[in-house]
């Protein structure tokens, strides 16, 4: 008997590297201050071997302050650095600039390729790299943006959040969507196609009980029925019978962090997917850390992950090997 050869499971941090502003749709004046706190967050990577993604945005990859922090990190193989295109502050300025317009699929698909181009442009001349990985802002990705990623070189996209249908504020709908790793043709996104010429990573999102296709009906269900305004859902989730989590130390716990790690591994995922701001080391700036206590916190959560990974004997890699376990 053949034993099939043990593949540790890998971690990829992802973390959309982008503004201090959150619900303001500047064109200009964007600063970009919690940059210049990345080295907080840096050491803890460093110290368990973690190489995370910066997916960074028109705003940090202009930013001559930004662009010094990150390419002494680049440098010293510290992290990689990705594409996050965000519609309503990367040129060309053409579409009105409005919150449904800050979904970059709701613009149209010409458009949408050449800001993703000039973005490009920008971080190739700026940091001297050709970057393999890209997340469209807000998660709002389309197969016009797939198509664009793709005659640019782009290897790997990791804009899907399984189980999230964000078409209530003008999104797309992944409710459906693969939760693993898969291939996909550009003019099929997000559908997964066996030999598909792109790489999609989808955050990692789940249950933190066993059988998340129950798990996902129910919660579908009772989202979306009348009964939703009793709040069933948060009722479920205190009593711990139903708790749907991002692997996201903005959203969760650290020990629920850890207790998605687990299940997922558990159900057969060679990869977690760990996803968050920037701007969440600036306190204040988002809802998920409104002051220092909250920072520490959040800190202190990445850190636990980490170690747990670690401990588990589980592989830090930044998103470019995505290839290492594609199908």
């Amino acid at each position: 008997m053949v034993r099939k050869k043990y593949m540790p499971v890998k971690v990829f941090i992802t973390i959309d590297t982008e503004e201090d502003l959150w619900s303001e749709h500047r064109r200009d004046k964007n600063p970009v201050e919690n940059i210049c706190r990345l080295g907080d967050l840096q050491t803890i990577f460093d110290r368990y071997g973690a190489v995370p993604t910066y997916l960074i945005d028109w705003p940090v990859a202009s930013s001559d302050d930004a662009r010094r922090m990150l390419l002494e990190i680049l440098e010293r193989g510290g992290c990689e650095i990705g594409t996050h295109c965000h519609p309503w502050n990367t040129p060309p300025f053409e579409e009105a600039n409005d919150g449904l317009r800050s979904m970059l699929g709701a613009i149209p698909g010409e458009l949408a390729g050449r800001k993703i181009e000039r973005l490009h442009r920008e971080i190739v001349e700026r940091f001297g790299i050709n970057p393999v990985s890209f997340r469209a802002g807000r998660w709002s990705m389309g197969p016009a943006a797939a198509r664009t990623i793709d005659r640019l070189g782009y290897r790997i996209d990791s804009s899907v959040t399984p189980g999230i249908d964000w078409r209530r504020i003008g999104g797309a709908d992944y409710s459906r969507a693969p939760n693993r790793i898969y291939r996909f043709e550009p003019d099929e996104f997000p559908v997964s196609a066996s030999g598909g010429r792109l790489i999609e990573v989808p955050a990692t999102i789940g249950f933190l009980q066993a059988g998340r296709t129950v798990c996902g009906a129910l919660w579908r269900g009772l989202d979306r029925s009348p009964f939703s305004r009793f709040h069933i859902l948060g009722i479920l989730d205190r009593m711990r019978i139903l708790n749907f989590r991002w692997l996201s130390p903005e959203t969760s716990s650290g020990g629920d962090c850890i207790r998605l790690a687990r299940r997922e591994a558990a159900s057969g995922h060679r990869y977690l997917n760990m996803v968050f701001h920037s701007n969440s080391l600036l306190p204040g700036v988002n809802p998920f850390v409104r002051d220092e206590g909250q920072r520490e916190e959040f800190l202190s959560r990445v850190d636990g992950f980490c170690a747990f990974a670690a401990r588990s004997g589980y592989e830090f890699a930044p998103l470019s090997r995505a290839e290492d376990i594609a199908p």
